[in-house]
Order: structure tokens, then sequence, then C-alpha cells
């Protein structure tokens, strides 16, 4: 199907609130639920679609980014979201089963019975990075020591005691979810929940691993590695997958969500993708012309030429030399904008000052009234 805006999907104005979100995907996830729809394509896409929308806008940070980039913002460089075709239904249980009353996803009065296990999910874990404006610029590869639930080793994930194993919850027989049926004024309804012996998953374990007391993860630290793509900016969250807390009984990883902060520079002001440098010419220069030398991003100088009577408050533009656009979002590189002033000395010699009072003499070194506003109209354009 083709993408739809999350909040088209849902119904719901862009200032929903969160509990107005999650009402609407329930009510749609149950219109579209494949126990009421088995064997509907159609039903199964919207549910995904759903699911996908529900993902994004019930997470403040990841609502954020689409509010800010759209769907190129939750697709490029691991920028959160999902994509609902690429998940299967035990992923969406897992997630959202909670939505529908039962951790395995199923619902009284549509069936469910079927419906496969809980499969737990690890905790998301969350860091800050400072990043310098020739990282912004390259992208660049951090490492990360970090302190998480990891698989434990002596019972490889599995909760059991060496030469023991999970046995099938003899409440639910392996379905995670129980079936209550109770009589009413219109007749016989079947209600579901999550099973209370073996909390979803469809299975127990008697003999639980000494190390981890059954739940097949312990403390731990793992050093991991993390890419972040050029053209991030401050505010910004990069989503790595799979790299945080480990899940119970083999369960599915957490995610890592990395938090971008950027160290101020010395030499350049950012300005989305565009970069300013303020170049200060000596009177000769800006009054005769000249060649000069500006820095860019990568520490190398470039000359520039500058024209005679070039005027304090003129930029210069040099296209394509600021920071590429984050991967995913626009295209294109940001350009280097070169703001002229001229540097007028405080003090000067007994000569200069007899030089120049020669000068103050001459016409062509006084200004006029359309001078005057030619100068505050730049200075006006630049800062609209």
């Amino acid at each position: 199907m083709a993408k739809r805006d999350y909040y088209e999907v849902l119904g719901v104005g862009k200032g929903a609130s969160e509990d107005e979100i999650k009402k609407a995907y329930r009510k749609i996830a149950i219109k579209y639920h494949p126990d009421r729809n088995p064997g509907d394509k159609e039903a199964e896409e919207k549910f995904k679609e759903a699911a996908e929308a529900y993902d994004v806008l019930h997470d403040p940070q990841k609502r954020q980014q689409y509010d800010q980039f759209g769907f190129e913002g939750m697709n490029g460089a691991g920028f959160g979201g999902f994509s609902g075709g690429g998940m299967n239904m035990d992923d969406i249980f897992s997630m959202f089963g909670d939505i529908f009353g039962g951790r395995a996803g199923g619902f009284g009065g549509f069936g469910g019975g079927g419906r496969r296990p809980q499969q737990f999910r690890g905790g998301d874990l969350r860091l800050k990075v400072r990043l310098s404006l020739l990282d912004v610029a390259h992208g660049v590869t951090k490492k990360f020591k970090v302190r998480k639930d990891v698989v434990c080793s002596h019972c490889h994930g599995s909760g059991a005691e060496a030469g023991s194993a999970a046995e099938i919850c003899p409440t639910c027989h392996g379905s995670g979810v129980v079936t209550h049926t109770t009589q009413s004024f219109f007749g016989m309804m079947q209600t579901q929940g999550v099973c209370p012996t073996c909390h979803g998953e469809g299975k127990v374990i008697k003999n639980k691993c000494r190390e981890c007391g059954g739940t097949g993860v312990v403390k731990g630290e793992e050093v991991v590695e993390i890419k972040i793509p050029a053209g991030v900016a401050e505010g910004m969250v990069v989503n790595v997958p799979g790299k945080g807390n480990a899940g119970m009984h083999n369960g599915v990883n957490g995610d890592i969500q990395v938090y971008i902060e950027e160290e101020p520079n010395d030499t350049f002001v950012r300005d989305g993708n565009n970069l300013i440098y303020n170049l200060l010419l000596d009177f000769p220069t800006a009054a005769l012309g000249g060649e000069v030398e500006i820095p860019t991003i990568e520490g190398a100088k470039l000359k520039i030429n500058i024209e005679s009577g070039t005027q304090p408050g003129k930029t210069l533009r040099l296209r394509g030399k600021g920071l590429p656009s984050v991967q995913g979002y626009g295209s294109g590189t940001g350009d280097l904008i070169v703001n002229i002033s001229v540097y007028v000395p405080k003090t000067l010699s007994h000569e200069e000052k007899s030089a120049l009072a020669k000068f103050r003499e001459s016409d062509n070194f006084k200004g006029d009234s359309t001078t005057k506003q030619s100068i505050f109209q730049r200075f006006r354009n630049y800062f609209n």
C-alpha cells in the first residue's frame, strides 16, 4: 500500500494526546485483527499499517522526529520507527499485545486461542554523544562500554538449569492465554487474558538456573560500536536496533537510542546544513581587492578573490562547502556563507593619521545616503 500519514492512518489530529492515540489504534487494530479477518491480506496490511503508525506516535521522541522530518526521518540511518511491511505478527504482538488486554495479542470474542505465546523484549537504553563539527560533516563511529542485561552464559538464555528445560504450561497448554466464559444478558461471552501461571509465555521453568534465577539474563558489559551518520544535528536521536538489553528467555533485544549533542566550534556557526564564516578584511584589501584565504571544515585553506570596493556586510556563498544532509532526509550539501566585515584599527601612528587625513579630503572616500542604505539593506536581508 502507498505510504499514508501516520495521523491519517489512526484518524487523529496532530495535537492528539497519548491516550487518544492509544484508543484510536486499538479501535483500528481490533477492526482489522487477523483473528477477526482470517486470510484477508488487505486487513492484515491495514493492521500492520496501524501498528507502524502507533509505534511512532505513541513514543514522544519518535513522534517529535516524525513531526520534524516526516517519513524520511523515520527510515534513514536507523532513526526510530519500523517498516510495517517488514514486521511479522509476532513482532507486533510482542510490542503491543497489551493493547488488546493480553500480552499474547488475543482478545475476547474473536478467537485468539491459536495466538503464538509472548516473547519477551529487553528494555531500551539511552546514551548521549557529543560530536564535533568535523564528526557531523563526515559521520563517525563511536565505541561505548555499555552496562546492560546480557544472555546468561550458564543456561544460554533458557532460564533452566543444565540438564533440564522449560515445560509446556499446564494452565494454558502453551498458548500464553486463558479463556473465560461468562453468562450475560446477551448470552455466553468469552474473554481472554494473560495466563497467570506462565505470564503469557506458554511455558514454565521448574528447575531454574542458579546464575540468573530463571530469567535467562544477567548484568554484564558490552562494547558497542555505533555508527553516527553524517549531517545529524543537536537533538536528533539515532536508534540502534538490537543493541539494548537482552530479552528474557532468549527473547528480543531492546534498542539503544543515541541522543546527539554538538560541540561549539570556534571557526564556524552552523545554520542548518550551511556553515557561516565571518571574514575580517583589512581596509586596503577591501578597497583594492585581492586574494585571501579562508578555512574549511576539513582544516584546509581555500583561496577566494575579493573584488575592489567590497563593502562591509557583503556575503559570499560557496556552493556545496557546507554540511551534508542527514541520510534519508533532504539531498545535497549545504553552502559555506562568508560574511565580510572590515577591520578598523583602534590606534594609529602619526604617519598613518597623516595619510588618512589626506584621504578624508577626497570626495571618493565620502559615502552618501545611497551607500548607507545599501549597507543597511544587506544587514536586513541577512537577518531576514
